[in-house]
């Protein structure tokens, strides 16, 4: 009955998300185009092309960086194949076509509706399928099933909140997770609590964005950024959500510290002129990294400081981080980074990444998409969890006034995200396992 009710709600609603698509396409165009993919109507593959294809499901930019190493391991134990990758938001879909250009297809992930499915595996005969975390669709679980095609759940996390709430269906959900055919988890609390949700073949094999890696050429970037700024402190606020960068403002202007500079990266790139807003709003002074440091002068990342980058001025109290996959290159310019989605209770985003650039990381009370991570960063030195923009001012106060303590930090974040890694090796080994040939 469950199944039948589902399955109903997205004929109803299907008008409505193609309604919303063109809504948010006012903000950003990418969101009317394909629209038919969204359907199951892909060009797909050539009936003559027989090579294995794996297909590798990331819903957006954190999904697809994260998968990056996984991709890219996949394709060097197994190059007779083909790699598919599918998005459900046009910045993961660019954030795919940056990383990996025609090395890989790429397509729309089609709703969750029985014939959109099925048009979608007919066009792309996938022999293996790969979701992300946290990306359970029932109907897409059982078309794959009744298509003889190995789902399987990977770096799957499961917060006890989401446990709680899928517990309430009862059988149902039992029903959903047994048809994936493993589930990779990153914790054994992860997998404990998705067994108890019915998935079968579970196995532990640690978090894949460990081993993610910031290319050198961003590193150095971020560098080049740092020495045009100056000798001055600068913190950094990473993917921060709707509503919170009024607590980050907040925070900064209790800091009390006059010549700091804010780098403000909103997650979503939509809101880059409503960010804007807000901060000129503050009073603050505000620099666009796309007006200060355009592309075509970042060309080369050895090119000297004074050839590359301008001096930002020192009047200039917010860097606003209008720009796409330049992440790490924040991290590196910064001497500390707060992770967002953490102040309002948004579940967190992931702090691995500045942990593993070298730097200090303050995170929020609201982590429940990233439990494990944080509390083990915490526990190494590497993290402070903060619960409050008072809070976050107060940290941000102490560790710019301990050098010792932030470089210790620092360390410790470094050695953090280098002594989990490997859960990239251990995926691919089961993943090879498991497909044809």
């Amino acid at each position: 009955m469950l199944r039948a009710i589902y399955r109903a709600l997205w004929w109803l609603v299907a008008p409505l998300a193609v309604l919303r698509l063109l809504i948010r396409s006012r903000k950003e165009r990418g969101y009317r185009e394909h629209i038919g993919e969204r359907f199951g109507y892909a060009r797909g593959r050539l009936p003559e092309d027989s090579a294995p294809l794996i297909w590798v499901h990331a819903v957006s930019v954190g999904e697809t960086r994260a998968a990056q190493p996984l991709i890219d391991a996949l394709m060097k134990a197994r190059p007779d194949a083909r790699i598919l990758l599918t998005h459900m938001t046009p910045s993961g879909r660019a954030t795919g076509t940056g990383i990996f250009g025609d090395r890989v297809l790429r397509c729309y992930l089609p709703y969750d509706m029985p014939h959109a499915v099925r048009r979608f595996l007919r066009a792309w005969r996938p022999s293996l399928g790969l979701v992300m975390e946290t990306e359970v669709w029932p109907t897409l679980i059982d078309e794959c099933r009744r298509a003889d095609v190995p789902l399987i759940l990977t770096n799957a996390r499961m917060s006890a909140r989401s446990y709680k709430r899928a517990a309430k269906f009862g059988s149902a959900t039992k029903d959903v997770f047994g048809g994936f055919a493993r589930v990779l988890a990153q914790s054994p609390s992860d997998a404990e609590r998705l067994t108890a949700l019915g998935a079968r073949n579970v196995a532990v094999l640690g978090n894949l964005k460990f081993d993610m890696s910031t290319p050198p050429e961003l590193v150095a970037r971020g560098h080049a950024w740092r020495a045009a700024i100056g000798t001055r402190p600068v913190w950094v606020a990473a993917s921060t959500r709707e509503g919170e960068e009024a607590l980050v403002l907040e925070a900064f202007a209790a800091l009390g510290v006059d010549d700091a500079l804010l780098i403000l990266v909103p997650r979503h790139p939509q809101r880059f002129n409503e960010v804007a807003g807000l901060v000129e709003k503050a009073g603050l002074r505000l620099e666009r990294r796309s007006n200060w440091a355009p592309d075509a002068k970042l060309a080369s990342a050895a090119r000297s400081v004074d050839d590359g980058v301008p001096p930002l001025s020192a009047d200039v109290k917010v860097l606003l981080g209008d720009s796409m996959g330049e992440l790490g290159a924040y991290y590196a310019a910064s001497d500390l980074a707060f992770i967002g989605g953490s102040l309002l209770p948004l579940g967190g985003q992931n702090l691995i990444e500045a942990c593993a650039v070298g730097v200090p990381v303050l995170i929020g009370p609201h982590v429940f998409n990233f439990t494990q991570a944080t509390a083990d960063a915490v526990a190494a030195g590497a993290a402070v969890q903060v619960q409050d923009p008072a809070d976050l001012a107060r940290a941000l106060r102490e560790l710019f006034g301990d050098r010792a303590r932030r470089l210790a930090m620092g360390g410790a974040a470094a050695a953090f995200a280098a002594r989990h890694s490997g859960a990239t090796a251990r995926t691919v080994d089961v993943l090879t396992a498991v497909l044809p040939g």
